[in-house]
């Protein structure tokens, strides 16, 4: 099919999805044809700040051990190319590029992610994006730039709340990876200017190459890497679908090997949620900012476990508990072993609510190989137990992270906290002020401050550049090791 775009010149032909009322359609349609003017103000800034969010990440990320050896890697299969590695000096192709710098964005669990539908945004379109102007090779500007990674960001949730949001987490799967490659493929197509037939097809790509087991958080490195699998994936499809290799049309609602009915069988997919609500209501301002660095569910526990350090006036723990919902329980609840691999510990309820309690944040310093096998973090994490509490579930979906700690102390002594939904969550979220103070924090560990200001500074001026290349160009020169301090 074929509509005509009124241009104010001569008609051009767009193509138009196989069924444009579907959800795929829609989905397709829509993101090839929102414009600035369709985007609230503070969406599109959010937008500029998400990215800058996730740049920072990466900036941290690129020299971590596991991220090192991944590069190596990654450079020993794809070899050189003219796509920047960031943070390392090198370079190679798109898709290894798309690869490894998701790779390193989601290299310390600093990175956003939607508490709902949960995905790590950034992460898959951010570097599937720097990747296509890379296969590009021509000059893009600042204002597609952004218009592509808010289609992407409205685009990930929207598939996770077809599959039930969170439930996907609490089945196994590592959910992000599972959604972020149709996030990737759309924010692609949209850069590349495709038509929503094309569109169309990238998400199709996307969707059958969907994947990621949540069992690489105990000990994988390959779980820094499963959002990159995305990214890269999101990448390749658009690229085949702009050169007319054709993918699975409608695979969003099929009924027999389609995306929902096959990821979503026996829970009862919602087939309309990707395309509801296009352009009213918006995702990009609901995904969180993390303010320290574990997986998204455990920041209840690190506020809460700061609000009772300030009541300890220096009395000994004797026992720690816990008490979670389902999600968070079963992403991150599992008896641990000493010494923990860093991606674990990131991950563990009883390691994180230790080391807070002990340190008073949870940041890269806490992950280091000394503390992940220091005697006083491993003495209360033996003190520490963990409860699943059904009641929560029951609760508003925006009430289940919530978290509830109770310290016993030597004397007997029971001080308890709760956090409903911690600071980052829709309701009380992380402002842009404050994403632009992380990045300045994060990059300190890095980079000379003029450098960072640099970095910053082209951020957030994106709407107004005319080519991204420079803001690319920075990103490329190696940084230091957070961790090698």
């Amino acid at each position: 099919m074929s509509t005509f775009a009124d241009t104010g010149a001569a008609p051009v032909v767009v193509a138009a999805p196989s069924a444009p009322d579907g959800p795929t359609g829609r989905l397709a349609t829509w993101a090839h044809a929102v414009s600035r003017d369709d985007i609230p103000d503070p969406v599109y800034q959010r937008a500029v700040h998400l990215l800058l969010d996730g740049i920072g990440c990466a900036l941290v990320g690129a020299q971590l051990p596991w991220s090192r050896i991944a590069t190596s890697a990654v450079l020993g299969i794809e070899g050189h190319g003219d796509a920047p590695v960031i943070g390392t000096g090198r370079t190679t192709t798109p898709a290894g590029a798309a690869l490894l710098n998701s790779t390193f964005i989601q290299g310390f669990e600093l990175d956003d992610f939607h508490p709902l539908a949960p995905l790590h945004s950034a992460a898959v379109v951010v570097p599937s994006m720097l990747a296509t102007v890379a296969h590009l090779g021509h000059p893009v500007n600042g204002h597609d730039l952004l218009l592509a990674a808010v289609t992407g960001f409205e685009t990930g949730p929207r598939i996770g709340l077809a599959l039930g949001g969170a439930a996907m987490l609490s089945r196994g799967w590592h959910s992000g990876a599972v959604f972020g490659g149709i996030a990737a493929a759309v924010a692609c197509g949209r850069l590349r200017g495709s038509s929503p037939a094309v569109v169309e097809d990238a998400i199709g790509f996307a969707a059958t190459q969907a994947s990621g087991l949540m069992s690489a958080q105990y000990e994988s490195m390959g779980k820094r890497m499963q959002h990159g699998f995305a990214a890269r994936n999101g990448f390749y499809s658009a690229a085949l679908a702009d050169a007319g290799f054709t993918g699975i049309d409608q695979v969003l609602e099929r009924p027999y090997g389609g995306y929902l009915s096959v990821f979503g069988e026996g829970h009862h997919p919602d087939v309309d949620a990707p395309s509801r609500d296009l352009g009213t209501r918006w995702e990009t301002t609901q995904i969180m900012v993390k303010s320290w660095a574990v997986m998204g569910g455990l920041h209840g526990v690190v506020e809460a476990a700061r609000t009772l350090r300030e009541r300890l006036d220096g009395h000994a723990v004797d026992r720690v508990d816990v008490r979670v919902g389902d999600v968070v329980y079963h992403h991150g609840w599992w008896t641990p072993q000493r010494p923990l691999t860093a991606v674990g510990a990131q991950m563990n309820i009883g390691y994180v609510a230790a080391v807070t309690l002990l340190d008073g944040v949870a940041l890269p310093e806490q992950f280091t190989p000394a503390r992940l096998d220091a005697d006083d973090v491993w003495e209360l994490v033996e003190r520490t137990h963990v409860e699943l509490d059904p009641a929560i579930d029951a609760l508003p979906m925006t009430e289940r992270f919530q978290t509830h700690l109770v310290l016993t102390l030597a004397d007997g002594t029971r001080l308890s906290a709760s956090v409903i939904a911690p600071h980052g969550n829709p309701l009380d979220p992380v402002t842009n002020d404050e994403v632009v103070q992380k990045f300045r924090s994060l990059t300190t560990r890095v980079m000379p401050h003029a450098r960072a200001a640099e970095i910053e500074r082209a951020v957030l001026d994106l709407p107004d550049a005319d080519d991204v290349a420079s803001l690319i160009e920075l990103l490329g020169d190696p940084v230091d090791g957070a961790l090698d301090r």
